[in-house]
Formats: C-alpha cells, structure tokens, sequence
C-alpha cells in the first residue's frame, strides 16, 4: 500500500525531532509514528490515549459541528463547546428585536430551555482506514476514475450494511491515497447558551485575523439522542447524549514553551501548488475577490449601523462575508512578504535537478512544467469561475429564490400527478418565511447595483449587454443602465418581497411560467446565470480535471525524490491533529508578540471608543473588582493565547489540548500573518489563536452566572 507504507517509511528516515515540528496536520491512524517526537515534547499519552478503535479515546470526543467546524464534548451529558461564530447562525435565527441573543447573549436554565436546531448536525469519526489498496484493486492504476468510483461504491455499501454508521471515502494527495471514514451524525443538536456579541465577537472586522486578540469566541450546544444512545432526528423524547469520552477542562497555570495539541477538522490547503498558480492568487484572483467583497460590506456595515433590525437580520450573513474576505487580504500580503512565488520556483528548482538523476524521474520534471503552462494558459477559466460564485452566491440575495423557484417548474407535472404540489407549495412558502425574516430589500438592492457592475467588468460580459447599443458604452452609462434593471427588479419583482412571492405561489399553475418569464427578477438571473452555470462552471470543472491528474503525478514525485523531506496530506476536512507549543512571535522586524492576553487589555481596547471594543458596564465593573474567581493566573485573568500549532479553516473550535489532554481553550482564528499558511507555513511566524477555556468557564460562571453548566464538566486544577 503505497500511501501508508511509504508515510511512515518517510517519517522513520527523517528523524523525529525535525519533522512535523509545527507543520503539518496528521492523520490520527498514523500517530504512532510521532509518539516519541510528542512525548520528548512534553506530552504524557500514548498515540493510543489520542486514536484508537478498541477503546475510548480523545477523537471520540471531537466533533465536526455543522459540516464546517469543529466542537468537543466536556460532559457526559452530551453539552459541547463550539465558536462563537460557528454557531452563529443558529444564535442569529434565534434572535428577535424582543430576544436579541446577539446583543444580549442567552444561557437555558435547564434544558426545557435549550432551543432546536433544524439542520444542525455533529459528527463522531468511529474509525478511520487506509484502503488505498482496495480503491485499486481490479483498476488500470490512479487514473482509473471509473474503476476507482465502483470500488468506493461497494466498499461504502458493504461497510454500511446493518449499521446506523455513515461511510465516506475520500482521496488523498490527489489519488495517491484513499481513506475510508466511517462516522456517527447526530442530528438533534439544541443551542444552550452564548455570550453577547460583545465578548463572543469583541474585537469585530478591526481584530479579525490579528494579534493581539481578546476575543470570547465560544458557544454551547448539546447534543440529544434517543432512548438507546443512538442518533435520532429531533423529538421532545430525546435525551441528553451519553458520550464514550469527553474532555476535562485543565486549570493548569500556562507559561511559554507549554506543549499544545490541536485535534479536529482542517478544511483545505494546497501546500503542492505550483509557482504559476500561487501567482495568480496573488496577484489576480484574490485581488478581485477582495474587491467584490468589498463593495458587499459597504452597503451591509451601513444598513446594519441605520436599523437594530437590520443589524439582527444580516450580522451572521455580514460575519460570513467578512471572514474571508480579510483573511484573503491577509494572506496576499504574508505571501508577498514571503516571496511566495519566489520561494516555490526555488522549490522547483530543487524538484527539476533530483529529477534529472535518474532516468525514470524524468516524467516528474515533464509533469512539473506541463501543471506550470497549464495553468498559465487556462487560469482565466478559474477566475470567472471565482467571480460567478461571488456573485450568484455571495451577491445578491434574491438570486437564492430564483433558484429554488427552478425546482418547482422542473418537477411541477410529477407533483400535480402524485397530489404533491400543494405540499411542495406550503414548503417552498416556510422557506421563504425565513428568507424573509433576514431580508431587507433596500439592503439587497444595494448589493445588486454594486456587485453587478463588478461581475461584468471582471468577466468581460459588458458586450454580451450592450452588443445592441449603436454609441460608445462608458461605465457611467452602464452604472445607469443597472441602476435602470435594479429599480424594476426590486420595485416590482416577485423574488424581492414577501407579500409578492406568496401571491405567486397561491396562484401557481401550468400558466405561471409566462408570467416568471415577464419577470426582470427571474429572466436578469436565469440570463447570466445559465452562461455560468454552463460554460464557467463547466470550463472550470475541466480545467481542475486537467490539473488535478497532473497534479497527482507531481506529488507523487515528491514521496519517491525526497523520502526523508516533510510529507502530509493537504487538509481536506477529516480528522487531523497538529502539535507544537504555547509561545508567542516576532513576524515583522522590531516587533515582537507575547503569548497570552489579559482581561487588561479588553479594558485598554474599550477606552479608545472604537464600537468593535464595546463593553457592558458588568464587565468594566468584574475587571476594575479583578473578580476573577478560581479562574485567574497570577493576578490577572488570561483571555486568549497564540500557539505554534499548524491551522486553518474548519479547526475553528477545536480543543487545544495540553499535556495531558485536558482542554487548555477553543482554537478560533489565526493570526495576520499566518493566514497564508494555507499556501505556505513558516514556522517562525504561522501562529494559532485560543480563547482559554479558563476564561470560557469565567464568563459562563461569574459574568454570567451560568454555573449550572460548569458543574456539568470534569475540572482539573
């Protein structure tokens, strides 16, 4: 088996005590490999304690949260610690102008009190298998997609088989590898309680991505089962989930050097891309992106500042645009500090002359610079792809009607034959009830007027618009043009207000069709959006086919070429876990960054009168008091700390463990300049941002007076 065996045969040539130091995100089946490295750290457990199948272990105590994020259990009765903003939708659907838990913050008494969640899911990995081998097996080799896909097909099927496990195979390092997941999803999970914005999103857009951090970016959810322990959909029958494990809280004083653990689910990275494509991120793609963004926020940050409704309806929508959208300018910047580009030619370099030693590595070098003029040539096929998404999922916000509008025409003989249309009907209108409740139109049209003359300007689709018009086209007169489209669009749409909307679908019938088609709402998406949908989507999924398989080669050559070199798997939203140690950094010349922050510095922030570091008068008052409990450390009450732990999106709320395993805080962001860590990790500046979980409790406990729940969980002091 090539992945696994030559992994760990990489591993053993290399030497424990330089690889994996701080990069890199291990599979927990692999563990093994490292005990040494992580015990001579610092660490007390065995790779036994952190993954196994035979017995309880940590993993059975660290879910993914929502399919996006991470979230550990710390009771034996099911209550589970996530973000802040990983549970912020949930804390947004819940609020109202008469229960603003955004503003206010919420903790259930009990759990009569503890809200559903439609939808909401967290998932328990059961186990984990290299079955590379296998997905081979009866194939023509890697690039047998067909033969790959029947064999998955079948594994999945048989694994499942008289079980209530899902099964999932994924692909790793582009093919070389495949591994088998097999999982528990719970599917009644119930929001308990959150801070108010002001601590879980203190800091706002003006923190996000930096250091230091003051952040209390955490909330609390518990998951329900039914009457044998098993998932169950919700139900007032259910009960509290009694898990296999779940994690003490350490109270341990902190110091710098401290080893760290982080385990849960890393989205995505692309440590292999090649020089021509980190170039393209850097100077075309994210620029652009950033640009579309840009002019989405502008008209959401001043709709939320004009209406507390306003601010209620879009502050999860404003979070989630807003996220990306400075770390991406975060990581231009740390790659062009880098000399990302530079630094991967030289990287190049060094692949091209190892290839050139013997005869049969010469397809490696072949293949290195065939991904180079691919990308070269086709890039262009990614960026409009990149803008369509920005646009048709991120711009305006009536688009996600029409397209659910699509399904109903599609499907609307079947319905009327199987008496269904009336349910479908009444479904499609509590959809819209909740669209509706976080929708402003003014809001959306603003977004319309500025995203649309973004899309056609970076797509080059200003003619396909104006391919009729007999005079010059200058950007004043296409402003007006979309300022023309957006007046009829949000003054008489059906997809723009809610009385309209239902109107149209109380009267649906085989008629209805023509009157959609008389509808500048309807017919402006479905008029751009099918040239998206078919040609850059399309072009786009082709041009990753081109590269995928060529990129499957290419890292191929670097397990053969460079066996003793660092060797992982890019993050692909499986369990993984990363090490390293509490410390601080010095990423720029003349500065340097401490390790942890304090309750002294949110006060500090709050004086300067910027709205992103508003406090209560509570918290002002227990910081001037320092009643900090049993929560403090040398007379002061540590809020965050950085680590040298190797993260990205999808760890957000991940336990950060100590020596013991024992949960030190919730991983939630990375700081400025480790955002192209993704692309690039330099471990003399990449850092992970925690929010001890000491001041977690504090704020649950003291500030809150939540201490029903902290009685729930395991204290270690």
């Amino acid at each position: 088996m090539y992945p696994l065996k030559t992994l760990l045969l990489s591993l053993l040539l290399s030497g424990f005590q330089t690889l994996f130091a701080d990069e890199g995100m291990l599979l927990p089946l692999l563990l093994k490999a490292f005990e040494s490295d992580m015990q001579a750290r610092g660490m007390k457990l065995t790779a036994e304690d952190i993954y196994s199948i035979n017995q309880a272990s940590l993993k059975d105590a660290i879910l993914q949260f929502g399919g996006g994020c991470t979230a550990e259990l710390v009771s034996g009765q099911g209550l589970l610690l996530t973000n802040h903003h990983c549970g912020y939708s949930q804390i947004q659907s819940h609020s109202s102008l008469e229960h603003d838990y955004l503003k206010n913050g919420y903790w259930a008494r009990n759990t009569d009190e503890e809200l559903p969640n439609p939808g909401l899911t967290a998932m328990r990995i059961v186990r984990i298998e290299d079955v590379t081998e296998a997905m081979l097996q009866g194939t023509k080799g890697k690039q047998d997609k067909q033969g790959i896909e029947a064999n998955m097909k079948r594994w999945v099927e048989k694994t499942k088989a008289g079980s209530h496990y899902e099964v999932e195979i994924k692909a790793f390092d582009y093919g070389n590898a495949y591994y088998m997941m097999v999982k528990e999803v719970f599917l009644d999970v119930r929001f308990v309680g959150t801070p108010p914005n002001s601590i879980g999103k203190f800091g706002g857009d003006t923190d996000n991505w930096v250091w230091p951090r003051h952040t209390g970016d955490f909330s609390v959810f518990r998951i329900y089962v039914g009457k044998d322990n098993k998932p169950a959909p919700y139900s007032k029958e259910n009960v509290p989930y009694a898990p296999l494990k779940h994690l003490s809280i350490s109270f341990k004083e902190r110091k710098e050097g401290d080893f760290t653990m982080v385990y849960g689910f890393p989205g995505l990275t692309e440590q292999h891309v090649v020089s021509e494509y980190l170039k393209f991120i850097i100077e075309k793609e994210r620029p652009a992106r950033i640009a579309m963004r840009d002019l989405s926020l502008a008209v959401i940050d001043e709709g939320m500042r004009s209406s507390e409704l306003t601010r209620i309806q879009y502050s999860a929508k404003q979070a989630s645009i807003a996220n990306a959208w400075k770390k991406w300018i975060g990581q231009v910047e740390g790659l062009k500090n880098l000399d990302g580009f530079v630094v991967k030619q030289r990287e190049e370099a060094a692949y091209r002359k190892m290839a050139e030693t013997k005869l049969e590595w010469k397809k490696y070098a072949d293949v290195l610079d065939r991904l180079n003029e691919l990308i070269k040539a086709k890039k262009n096929a990614e960026f409009d792809y990149a803008m369509g998404v920005e646009y048709f999922y991120y711009g305006p916000e009536y688009f996600k009607l029409v397209r659910g509008m699509e399904e109903l025409i599609q499907n609307y003989e079947k319905y009327l034959e199987k008496g269904e249309l009336k349910q479908v009907i009444e479904k499609m209108k509590t959809s819209a009830d909740l669209f509706f409740k976080n929708y402003n139109a003014q809001v959306d049209k603003g977004i319309y007027k500025n995203q649309t003359n973004a899309y056609f300007k970076y797509t080059n689709q200003w003619a396909a618009i104006t391919k009729n018009v007999k005079y010059s086209v200058t950007a004043a007169w296409f402003e007006s043009y979309v300022q023309s489209k957006a007046d009829i669009i949000y003054g008489q749409s059906i997809f723009t207000d809610k009385a309209r909307y239902n109107a149209f679908l109380d009267g649906f019938s085989v008629k209805s069709l023509k009157k959609l088609n008389k509808d500048l709402g309807y017919t402006f998406f479905n008029q751009y959006f099918a040239p998206f949908r078919n040609e850059s989507a399309m072009g786009y999924r082709n041009f990753q086919t081109e590269v995928s398989s060529l990129m499957q080669l290419y890292v191929e050559g670097k397990y053969v070429m460079f066996p003793n070199e660092k060797h992982w798997p890019d993050a692909n939203s499986t369990l993984r876990i990363t090490y390293g140690q509490l410390e601080g950094s010095a990423p720029i010349d003349g500065m340097a960054y401490t390790e942890h922050t304090t309750l002294n510095g949110m006060i500090a922030k709050n004086k300067t009168g910027n709205p992103d570091f508003e406090l209560a008068p509570r918290m002002i008052q227990l910081a001037a008091d320092k009643t900090y409990g049993p929560y403090g450390q040398d007379g002061e009450l540590w809020v965050c700390f950085t680590g040298s732990n190797h993260t990205t999106g999808g760890n957000s709320g991940s336990p950060v463990l100590d020596d013991q395993g024992h949960l030190m805080g919730l991983n939630f962001d990375r700081t400025w300049e480790s955002t192209m860590s993704d692309y690039l990790f330099d471990p003399s500046r990449c850092r992970n941002v925690v929010v001890d979980i000491r001041y977690v409790l504090w704020v649950m406990d003291i500030y809150a007076g939540a201490s029903h729940l902290v009685k729930e969980m395991t204290l270690v002091r």
